[in-house]
């Protein structure tokens, strides 16, 4: 059983080391991080690279142009993961609000079932209590919105927290996504649950980032508002 683990980064260089040491901690064989660098100001490419030296090459640094999108730097992560025949490939942030600590349960889910989902709205999970009340609106709100427009199941429908059996993610169309911000996590979680896969959501305590600030910009969100409008049509006609 090989696992990688695709992050996406951009400045990052202030918790990425963190990261690694509770990721490698885990002690789980042929554990692979795939790092998708989209060309961070603060080195956290070059960063990567100098960690990978220390972990035995077991670190792999996608260098990218720019700032390219979320969505684009999990797909490039996810075809180089199974190039390399990984069996399972994870994804989440590197900013510790996704802790490494839940991946083995992860992989035990994984034995079971075809996709997992680390969510906040499920018996078990929840938010980190720094959260605010508008905060915790938003999140609530969007997903439910989503939910709603689009007729997912999964409950939280945007989390970036995710394993999957390598051939989901070989069975997808990648050339049918069209999010390119957070809105991608919405749209992989639409596009498990049309191909019928087996998905579980396990849940988490969603904590607040280490250190910087949010990804998440206004044109983000009214990404993810417009792009599933059209959803449920297409799910009842397909």
């Amino acid at each position: 059983m090989t696992v990688a683990v695709v992050v996406p980064t951009y400045n990052e260089a202030e918790v990425l080391p963190e990261f690694v040491h509770q990721l490698f901690s885990l002690s789980i064989p042929d554990l692979q991080l795939i790092v998708v660098d989209d060309s961070s100001p603060d080195g956290t490419g070059k960063l990567a690279e100098s960690l990978s030296i220390n972990h035995g090459g077991n670190i792999k640094v996608l260098h990218r142009r720019g700032k390219l999108g979320l969505g684009t730097a999990y797909v490039q992560g996810f075809q180089y993961a199974l190039k390399q025949g990984a069996d399972y490939i994870i994804q989440m942030d590197a900013d510790l609000s996704h802790s490494p600590e839940y991946i083995p349960a992860f992989l035990q889910e994984l034995k079971k079932v075809e996709v997992v989902i680390g969510s906040r709205y499920v018996p078990g999970g929840g938010l980190d209590k720094k959260w605010g009340m508008r905060r915790r609106a938003l999140s609530y709100l969007g997903n439910l919105y989503i939910r709603l427009a689009s007729g997912i199941k999964v409950k939280d429908a945007t989390s970036g927290f995710k394993g999957f059996r390598s051939y989901v993610l070989s069975s997808l169309d990648w050339s049918k996504f069209k999010c390119k911000g957070f809105a991608f996590q919405a749209e992989m979680a639409y596009a498990c649950e049309r191909k019928k896969f087996r998905i579980d959501e396990y849940g988490i305590t969603f904590a607040e980032r280490a250190s910087g600030r949010s990804k998440i910009s206004i044109n983000i969100v009214i990404e993810a508002l417009w792009r599933f409008l059209p959803l449920r049509w297409s799910r009842k006609s397909g």
